[in-house]
């Protein structure tokens, strides 16, 4: 599978640990040299900043997607030569969601694991088929991950669904692997029999 774009969610703080700043950097340097543009959430301040930077210095196309809301507590990037000012989150996540061919989600916050799964509960109900991936950088995302496999043992996520999460700590892998990815055909709801 090829991409033309990768939306990618990520924290509008750097975070505690230098490493997380260190591979957002990584993944726009990643993205630009293969020729994949970087959908994100528009600001200029923490990862998300750091990532747009270093794509646009790799070389590589960035569109940023920010609400009106925000344009002030994320602090737009101004040096984007396509950032979208839209009306309100909602109209956000929809237009990332339509512009990527892949998501993947490195450290962040709320809205990094709210935005992440969502566009996973999406595909999970057939409404896409995109692959999904996580910068699991210095095992950020280990109890998340943790998390779901619990979830699998309690059935209240099939195996299948499971699967969609694709995770690996290196930038150069991680699009390998989504790249790669064999998505299955998915069909969220299961027989009374099967609960």
């Amino acid at each position: 599978m090829e991409f033309k774009r990768i939306c990618v969610y990520c924290g509008s703080n750097s975070g505690a640990n230098p490493a997380y700043e260190t591979v957002a950097e990584q993944m726009g340097t990643v993205l630009a040299k293969r020729g994949i543009e970087l959908v994100y959430g528009g600001g200029r301040v923490g990862l998300m900043g750091t990532v747009a930077n270093a794509t646009l210095a790799a070389g590589g196309n960035v569109i940023g997607i920010i609400p009106e809301s925000l344009m002030a507590k994320e602090v737009a990037h101004q040096g984007l030569k396509d950032l979208r000012v839209v009306a309100s989150m909602h109209e956000r996540k929809a237009m990332m969601v339509d512009l990527a061919d892949a998501f993947i989600a490195m450290p962040g916050g709320f809205g990094t694991l709210e935005e992440f799964c969502e566009v996973l509960t999406w595909a999970q109900l057939g409404l896409h088929r995109k692959p999904h991936g996580l910068l699991n950088v210095e095992g950020f995302y280990d109890g998340f991950l943790t998390f779901l496999d619990h979830a699998v043992t309690e059935k209240f996520i099939r195996s299948v669904h499971r699967e969609l999460v694709i995770t690996d700590k290196d930038p150069e892998r991680l699009l390998d692997l989504l790249a790669h990815a064999k998505l299955p055909n998915l069909d969220k709801w299961i027989d009374r029999e099967q609960t």
